[in-house]
């Protein structure tokens, strides 16, 4: 009786499993859908690029559609559908670098491989095997050494894999085939048709360059780091402002900075296998990117520092922040000024406007003017010291990130020079707007100082506060296979 009871149960769960089947596949097919026009969504350029590499299997396909072409090539063809899978890649650089490597390592490797087979065979039936086994183990060895070289394991790991596989099926197959001649010249050819079919789709089909995709990172990135430091004086000092945004995503921004090196270098090598197009002249120096891409992150770790004292319990307070903090919002200010006005050139590829030079020497200044309060004031005896050294350390990373700014600038003016952007005349337009929004920003700060309830004496030159409001907007970077 229990067993019969136990039986019925069980059949019973089953019942109620196979019935909730249907309901659960259903949301689960939702949940598919949905994540797949998200993704579309995100870059449509997905969508684009999956059905390019329908299009290039479908034109190498007809090898075995058509009975003539299949005759030529027979079973070898396959090898071009097999080209197409590996070769494709999502921008016209990967693929042009992954095909020219396929294409170059099974030329080198067949010549050698043909080669080391017709040496083997002058050794007799005894020595034969044991030369061409020598010959494998030889070139299996040197080439999985090189592939340790990072400048060759960036640009040439691919080829060295084919040279190898390569070598191995024309060296070791011409001991057992009379033919390898034919099959060398089939494999060879199939692979040159595959990679160019994948060559032709990928850059006359809706393009997408790797070299582009850089270009507009780094100008991301910038633009990222200098939205934090626009928001950043204002939040820390809680300072009115009625240009402020109640959206505070921006102070978030520079986190995806951290993470950018290893997609910076791999659209670098992609960037270097690509030809002229567009303003990309050969030979764009894609080098002087990374090095603009090392000083970005740079300057994003302390901008992570300084990010952790935006908590509202170590925020400054105005009796522990009244002497400097006309200086640390100045610097804050101008140097998130000076990476957003470098990202719009770098967008626009123009030389960097005369305003970055003089927002770098009003930041300067300030980091300057700042020193002397820290040093020395009656007014900061009688403060705990638990409450100075938060806002020390903050004015401290502040003129870290105005250096950090400079050399961005210099980089950004070398990048420029080599790469040919286009010089912009000087507008006095733009000083008449500049000159506007410079008055609006002293307005606020000394607005906020006359609430305080200390007199504030600074020691050193200050320029005055300038702020930009930067109008463009930011392109989102998605999509990349590396």
């Amino acid at each position: 009786m229990g067993s019969t009871c136990h039986n019925i149960a069980k059949a019973y769960g089953w019942w109620l499993i196979l019935k909730a089947l249907p309901k659960r596949s259903a949301e689960a097919a939702a949940e598919i859908a949905i994540s797949m026009v998200n993704l579309a969504k995100d870059d449509p350029r997905r969508v684009i690029h999956s059905i390019k590499v329908g299009l290039a299997l479908t034109l190498v396909s007809l090898f075995y559609y058509f009975q003539p072409l299949y005759d030529d090539f027979g079973v070898s063809a396959m090898w071009a559908v097999v080209t197409v899978v590996v070769v494709f890649e999502f921008s016209v650089g990967a693929t042009l670098g992954k095909g020219l490597n396929r294409a170059m390592a099974t030329l080198l490797a067949g010549v050698l491989g043909l080669g080391a087979y017709r040496l083997a065979s002058l050794c007799g039936k005894i020595g034969e095997p044991l030369l061409i086994a020598s010959f494998v183990f030889l070139q299996a060895a040197v080439s999985t050494f090189m592939r340790f070289f990072p400048n060759i394991k960036a640009r040439y790991d691919y080829g060295f894999l084919i040279f190898m596989l390569t070598f191995c099926i024309v060296s070791i197959t011409g001991y057992r085939q009379n033919e390898i001649w034919e099959l060398a010249h089939k494999r060879l050819s199939t692979i040159v048709i595959g990679g160019f079919a994948s060559l032709l789709v990928s850059i006359f089909v809706y393009p997408v360059w790797a070299g582009e995709d850089l270009h507009n990172l780094v100008a991301l990135n910038v633009e990222k780091l200098g939205s934090f430091l626009e928001g950043f004086g204002i939040a820390y000092f809680n300072i009115p402002d009625e240009l402020a945004k109640d959206d505070k995503s921006f102070l978030r921004g520079y986190r995806s900075v951290l993470n950018s090196k290893n997609i910076e270098e791999a659209l670098a090598n992609f960037a270097r296998w690509e030809p002229a197009h567009g303003q990309y002249r050969f030979g764009h120096p894609w080098k002087k990117y990374l090095e603009v891409g090392a000083l970005i992150r740079q300057c994003a770790y302390r901008i992570d520092a300084l990010n952790g004292y935006l908590v509202p319990d170590i925020q400054a307070t105005v009796e522990t922040s009244e002497e400097i903090r006309e200086a640390c919002v100045k610097m804050s200010l101008e140097s998130g000024a000076v990476l957003k006005e470098l990202a719009s050139a770098l967008r626009a590829m123009t030389q960097s406007p005369t305003s970055v030079d003089a927002r770098l020497a009003s930041s300067k200044a300030a980091a300057k003017s700042l020193k002397l309060p820290l040093l020395g004031s009656a007014s900061w005896e009688d403060v705990e010291l638990v409450k100075v050294i938060p806002l020390a350390t903050v004015a401290s990373l502040l003129m870290d990130t105005v250096d950090c700014t400079e050399k961005i600038a210099a980089a950004f003016h070398d990048l420029a020079s080599q790469a040919h952007f286009k010089k912009i005349e000087h507008s006095p337009l733009s000083d008449k707007s500049q000159t506007a929004f410079q008055t609006a920003s002293e307005n606020q700060i000394s607005s906020s100082r006359d609430d305080c309830p200390h007199a504030v004496i600074l020691l050193g030159e200050i320029t005055p506060v300038t702020n930009t409001v930067n109008g463009d907007s930011i392109e989102a970077l998605s999509g990349q296979h590396v």
